[in-house]
């Protein structure tokens, strides 16, 4: 092979790589909000479709005349651990009435190219009212003009709603605020990623709780791994064969290693932990990796996935833009002291210590029950990056928290900024994918 088909290959091989990192952290990606980034997609659009088809088993949609790229992540076991976010209030996370209205208000957007706030905010008032599964939407209240806020910001994050005139934020002043909207009908159609439309496994609205689980784990079931198909649900399962099988665990071993920050032996079941350890299951887990970019570190207690350009880290740590994040980093400290783990009183006493130290720091928390919210806040961030787990009624350090170290500095210590004293110190980045 020549010199210049080695660089046009090498340089395929590296665009690929970054590609594949690009849509882990954003698996909906849109010309208008990364230009460079959905035209490198663009390009390399088959070999990215083959590589996360074989390797996770996940759909890649690229519309080069739409301007997206939808990468469908289907993950067997669903958690809470991403969220969607309001833009405002902190980032706070969705709660259950904005995710309902997300729910009806994208519903109606299907029919309409072209709507105003307004107009939007009547059909969702009739479509709740008409459902008594539904509570009401009324948007005379601010809370609820504020929930409504919420969810079209995020519809306008993905491209789906595209503002013509005026701006979203007026309506929670005012219900008479005007705001026209180009809406995006196709790409609203591509933003669910389950293989099952939930019309599919409609029950009655009074059932759905007692079956909400089986429902969850319905909506994720997928076909090519044999079972019990979804459509049939009193059917009998189905004879699985070995490449099922085996297609099963690669995809499941490999989605949960580029989809998380951390992938604990303990937390696989026995045949995917064979999988992985097996000389098949190893060959291809380093090869995948290897042809994503990522550096891997292989411990006795599991995997972990460092990406060294950062582009597929949607949540860093340690990071300091918030208060609950600095005191995540804080809270290893006393966490990985103790092997049995914290009772929520001493975490909520570590949260105390931290307060005492830094007077000036954390005034959102400086009230009677501010040392246990804050401790809350810390612990649930240790969770979502895999560095603490719950045992009871204790939470205990994980085996990646270890890699992380706090070395005290020389000089006085501000009162208003606990970082300028403590420093951290780690084998390497703590990335989420």
């Amino acid at each position: 092979m020549s010199t210049l088909a080695n660089q046009l290959a090498s340089a395929e091989r590296e665009e690929v790589a970054r590609a594949i990192r690009l849509l882990l952290a954003r698996p909906l990606l849109t010309e208008a909000a990364d230009p460079t980034g959905f035209d490198l997609v663009r390009r390399r659009r088959d070999p990215l479709a083959r590589w996360f088809d074989y390797t996770c088993g996940w759909n890649l949609v690229v519309e080069p005349r739409r301007g997206y790229a939808r990468l469908t992540k289907v993950r067997v076991n669903p958690d809470g651990s991403r969220p969607a976010r309001r833009a405002r209030s902190g980032r706070a996370p969705f709660d259950r009435r904005r995710y309902v209205l997300l729910c009806v208000t994208a519903a109606e957007l299907l029919s309409m190219p072209m709507t105003t706030i307004g107009m939007l905010a009547d059909r969702v008032v009739q479509a709740m009212a008409a459902d008594r599964a539904l509570a009401g939407f009324d948007p005379v209240r601010r809370p609820e003009r504020m929930a409504f806020v919420d969810v079209l910001k995020l519809l306008e994050s993905y491209d789906v709603l595209r503002v013509v005139d005026g701006t979203t934020e007026t309506y929670v002043d005012s219900v008479e605020a005007k705001v026209l909207y180009r809406v995006d009908n196709t790409l609203l159609m591509r933003l669910p990623a389950a293989p099952v439309g939930a019309s599919r496994l409609a029950v009655p609205p009074e059932e759905v709780p007692a079956w909400f689980e089986e429902l969850l784990a319905d909506l994720v079931r997928e076909r090519r791994y044999g079972g019990a198909s979804a459509d049939d649900t009193h059917a009998e399962t189905t004879a699985t064969t070995d490449a099922q099988r085996n297609l099963r665990l690669r995809h499941s071993v490999l989605r949960r290693l580029f989809d998380d920050p951390v992938l604990y032996r303990t937390d696989l079941a026995d045949d995917e932990l064979a999988y992985v350890t097996s000389l098949t299951g190893r060959q291809i887990l380093r090869r995948s990796v290897e042809q994503a970019g990522f550096l891997l570190e292989e411990r006795a207690e599991g995997f972990l996935l460092v990406d060294p350009d950062a582009i597929a880290t949607d949540v860093r740590f340690p990071d300091d833009t918030s208060t609950a994040r600095v005191a995540a980093l804080l809270l290893l400290a006393p966490l990985c002291a103790t092997h049995a783990g914290l009772l929520p009183e001493q975490l909520a006493e570590a949260g105390a210590e931290l307060l005492r130290r830094f007077p000036g720091w954390a005034k959102a928390y400086q009230s009677e029950e501010g040392p246990a919210r804050l401790a809350d806040d810390a612990v649930r961030i240790l969770l979502d990056v895999g560095l603490a787990a719950r045992a009871r009624d204790r939470v205990v350090a994980r085996p990646a928290a270890y890699r992380y170290r706090l070395t005290e500095t020389t000089g006085a210590a501000p009162k208003n900024d606990p970082l300028a004293v403590t420093t951290a110190g780690s084998a390497g980045e703590g990335d989420k994918q």
